[in-house]
């Protein structure tokens, strides 16, 4: 279904990551991937992990001029990117009165000003077309005030990212593309560390009904579902992926 299409997905350089489930998903789909990571060889790892084709990029999403470089390399290497899946993204669990300015700014910097930066810098090849589909992960935690492992700050950062899904789905719409966003519940990935206990996890677990955590291939699935034409009509929603940990 997604045939020779370019994606682009930041943050994919993680093996158990949403990023790089997100990646496998839309290369198993057809695209042609390019993983965007701060940390060059892990993108390169992984982007070879999909096969003969897809690309990994060094780039700190935080830096607009780096965002821009990446992709001028993915439209030389690979053409005009379809999808942008914005994946990157910091966790901190600092409590309110714990938060210092440099905390704040590298959460704020990465996973709200990074989702800014990588639409900027993909949209006037999208626009140029007339075609794109952006998906933008945000997260549970900006629905339910912070809480499990993010803080104020971290909930701030991905609230940011709902609300600026919807600006960009307003005045993207016009020129064909469409932006969403993914609001996973707790995700059991590598990003939380020592901190996942086993009795932290049964915690958890006991308050999803449908009684587990979720891997990162269901939030890639989703991520499939609207980078997809099965989603053609649907732009500027926050799609809850929690297994009823949050209803609304």
């Amino acid at each position: 279904m997604l045939d020779h299409q370019v994606a682009v997905v930041t943050g994919g350089g993680g093996a158990r990551g949403i990023g790089g489930a997100s990646a496998r998903r839309l290369a198993e789909a057809g695209c042609w991937v390019a993983i965007l990571d701060i940390n060059a060889e892990a993108a390169t790892t992984a982007a070879a992990a999909l096969g003969e084709g897809h690309i990994g990029i060094a780039c700190d999403v935080s830096d607009p001029e780096a965002c821009r470089s990446a992709i001028a390399v993915v439209t030389a290497q690979l053409g005009v990117p379809d999808i942008l899946v914005n994946n990157a993204g910091v966790s901190q669990p600092d409590r309110l009165l714990e938060i210092t300015q440099e905390r704040f700014d590298l959460v704020v910097n990465v996973s709200l000003r990074g989702t800014l930066n990588m639409v900027q810098a993909v949209a006037p090849g999208m626009i140029e077309r007339g075609s794109g589909t952006v998906v933008n992960i945000g997260s549970m935690a900006a629905q339910i005030g912070g809480g499990i492992f993010g803080g104020p700050h971290y909930a701030a950062a991905k609230g940011g990212v709902h609300s600026i899904t919807k600006s960009m789905a307003r005045e993207l719409a016009p020129h064909g593309i469409r932006v969403n966003a993914i609001s996973p519940g707790p995700v059991d990935t590598d990003i939380f560390g020592d901190r996942m206990t086993e009795d932290r996890r049964r915690e958890i677990i006991a308050g999803i009904p449908l009684g587990r955590m979720a891997v990162a291939d269901d939030v890639a699935k989703a991520c499939y579902f609207l980078s997809s034409e099965l989603s053609s009509y649907i732009t500027g929603v926050i799609l809850d992926v929690n297994g009823g940990r949050f209803m609304h």
